[in-house]
């Protein structure tokens, strides 16, 4: 589920070209309850889709399928197998096969190479990154005078709260969203978090250069902060994830190894900032929990 209007790339020199292929995000099932009672309940949607790199499959992604064209350029991305939007010819997504034909400018170099190892990650759905990755940390570079303030952090947690959202209607999804401040750029959600923040990765290479930048933005995710979820945000150039829930310990190795801000436990006005906490100004001064005497 999205807020804001994609960018049309189609229209749009040097952008690839992009399918609009739609499929319903949830179905209609019906359950049994403990009374023996039959209720029709909805659940999520999930589907496989296969990659295809210019005629090479390349990976199959299980998905809600609510923006496939932007999932598969994120993926792209955050795999570092394309360095830019402008490598991207096309994507066209055919649901009938369940496939995702990606036609590059001029291919991926030494794509076999590069693809050769996987690291399974903790991700929903089984998530994997291209082991290079993990060895091109310290070519990050963030912006060292980012910041959040309290009060902004407290604003994106309201507003995903009171987010209409496939969760609310069906369950069993993640959401990431894309902030700058306290302003919702983006909401996505999917069966797996790091197909969402995928997604986000992809949405931001379409915008224009303004949006594009992570510098001044803010990702929120409702799943934990594992090694995978801080690096593709680092990867993004953002440099402030917030979460719902907590952190692993890899991924506080990470944040703390690229300059990422990670806030988790993030409910209501309480957080818990795990690193980096100069990126956070404390301008806002929650209510304390009321002592009670016991006697």
């Amino acid at each position: 589920m999205l807020l804001t209007e994609p960018q049309q790339s189609a229209f749009v020199p040097g952008l690839p070209r992009l399918s609009r292929a739609c499929v319903p995000l949830t179905r209609e099932v019906t359950v049994v309850n403990e009374f023996g009672e039959q209720r029709v309940l909805s659940i999520p949607a999930e589907r496989d889709l296969t990659v295809y790199v210019d005629k090479r499959e390349l990976v199959t992604l299980m998905t809600l399928g609510g923006h496939p064209e932007w999932l598969v350029l994120g993926y792209l991305r955050n795999q570092r197998l394309v360095e830019s939007v402008h490598d991207i010819e096309s994507i066209t997504v055919d649901w009938e096969v369940g496939a995702a034909a990606v036609k590059t400018r001029g291919g991926v170099h030494r794509i076999e190479e590069r693809t050769a190892r996987r690291v399974v990650t903790t991700g929903c759905g089984q998530g994997s990154v291209f082991g290079g990755i993990l060895d091109e940390l310290d070519r990050i570079r963030l912006s060292p005078t980012a910041r959040l303030r309290q009060s902004d952090l407290y604003q994106i947690v309201k507003t995903i709260r009171e987010q209409d959202s496939t969760y609310k209607q069906a369950g069993s999804v993640h959401g990431c969203a894309l902030f700058q401040g306290s302003e919702l750029l983006l909401f996505v959600e999917d069966v797996g978090r790091h197909n969402a923040v995928d997604a986000i990765a992809g949405w931001m290479w379409l915008q224009a250069p303004k949006v594009r930048e992570g510098a001044d933005k803010v990702f929120y995710t409702t799943g934990r902060l594992t090694s995978e979820m801080v690096i593709k945000a680092a990867q993004m150039g953002v440099p402030v994830v917030v979460s719902r829930s907590g952190i692993t310990q890899m991924g506080l190795e990470v944040a703390e190894r690229v300059g990422v801000c990670a806030i988790g436990r993030a409910t209501n006005q309480r957080f818990l900032c795990f690193s980096h906490p100069q990126r956070l100004l404390l301008d806002a001064e929650p209510a304390r929990p009321v002592q009670t005497s016991s006697m």
